[in-house]
């Protein structure tokens, strides 16, 4: 296989978006973003034909760029999408990369006074665009969302808020149970702060001197910093983390805010959403190694209790780790285009 780029059957559509509600953000982060959308080869050829759209949700660290990070002998994901769509091998949708890249390396896909109105953003913004000039199937049981970790936290937690416009998601080891999955990596973090005297602040200031991560701690800090900005920033926006970096000690007001919006918590509160969802489609991998298995697992089983019908749900446990999900996104994207297809 040549390491260049490959031709494409289908179209991708590179745009700039300019987004009303990230203008003025609190990071003062670009408000005009990449946004790609993908048509598959049979766009052009049926020209009164609409399709499903599946929103493409990148993780922590992440942004619409990489989608077509190229490895040796593979494909790109792009390019791997498009075959997939130009094989046949799945029903043609329409494919949203969406980019939500932030100054602390991600917003989780939510509103918050920490880094902007990205859950906005996603739902009030793109998708009416890419309704209006795209010939899509406008209505949510043809509408989903799919991605990984930080991504895949995003697509669970997407429908749930607004079932009016996403039927159906894909979820590969997304950020869920945070009891263990949170907590595990707090205790990294109040090691990583003690060259700091516990001030998280402090760590920023060098961070952002420097500009790059130079150090194990940078990256541990830096998420769970940026997420505190998502889960539980003051109405000033500074982040604020959930304990006592110091004791170690959890503080149970600020930690309660990220329990709120745990996934795995989230579902008995919007039961009646999931059940009404034409497809959930949750994975991780079985020796992960942020043991977001452990998070997939419990999602699996909220769903259960909650009633969502074991046909609507495809659950999986996979062997491997959190890295090099490209071909478990590819597999959701292919059963997902089903689920969300207009002669389902």
């Amino acid at each position: 296989m040549l390491p260049w780029s490959a031709g494409m059957s289908g179209r991708l559509d590179e745009h700039v978006f300019e987004s009303e509600l990230l203008r003025g953000n609190p990071l003062d982060d670009p408000w005009r973003r990449p946004l790609w959308v993908y048509v598959p080869p049979s766009y052009e050829e049926m020209p009164d034909h609409r399709y499903p759209a599946v929103y493409m949700l990148h993780g922590y660290l992440g942004h619409v760029e990489m989608w077509r990070n190229r490895a040796p002998f593979r494909k790109t994901f792009v390019e791997a999408v498009d075959e997939l769509f130009a094989s046949g091998a799945a029903p043609p949708a329409i494919v949203v990369y969406v980019d939500a890249w932030t100054a602390y390396g991600g917003s989780q896909y939510l509103d918050s006074p920490g880094t902007g109105r990205y859950h906005s953003y996603l739902c009030d913004e793109i998708v009416p665009w890419v309704d209006r000039h795209y010939r899509t199937l406008a209505h949510r049981d043809h509408r989903g969302t799919a991605g990984r970790s930080s991504g895949g936290y995003g697509a669970m937690i997407t429908p749930m808020l607004r079932p009016d416009l996403f039927g159906g998601l894909a979820s590969h080891a997304g950020d869920a149970l945070f009891d263990y999955t949170c907590v595990a990596k707090f205790l990294g973090c109040i090691r990583f702060l003690r060259p700091y005297d516990g001030d998280i602040q402090r760590w920023w200031k060098e961070f952002r001197q420097r500009g790059v991560p130079a150090t194990p701690a940078d990256r541990s800090l830096l998420i769970l910093y940026g997420v505190s900005a998502c889960f539980s920033a003051r109405q000033d926006g500074t982040p604020e983390i959930p304990f006592d970096p110091l004791s170690g000690m959890l503080i149970p007001e600020v930690w309660q805010r990220w329990l709120d919006l745990d996934p795995v918590r989230m579902v008995p509160r919007y039961a009646g959403e999931l059940r009404s969802m034409r497809g959930i489609w949750v994975d991780g991998g079985a020796a992960d190694e942020h043991y977001l298995d452990l998070g997939a697992q419990a999602f699996d089983r909220a769903l259960t209790r909650a009633g969502v019908r074991e046909e609507t749900v495809h659950y999986e446990l996979f062997p491997g780790g959190h890295g090099d999900l490209d071909r478990r996104h590819l597999m959701s994207l292919d059963w997902l285009a089903r689920r969300l297809a207009p002669d389902r």
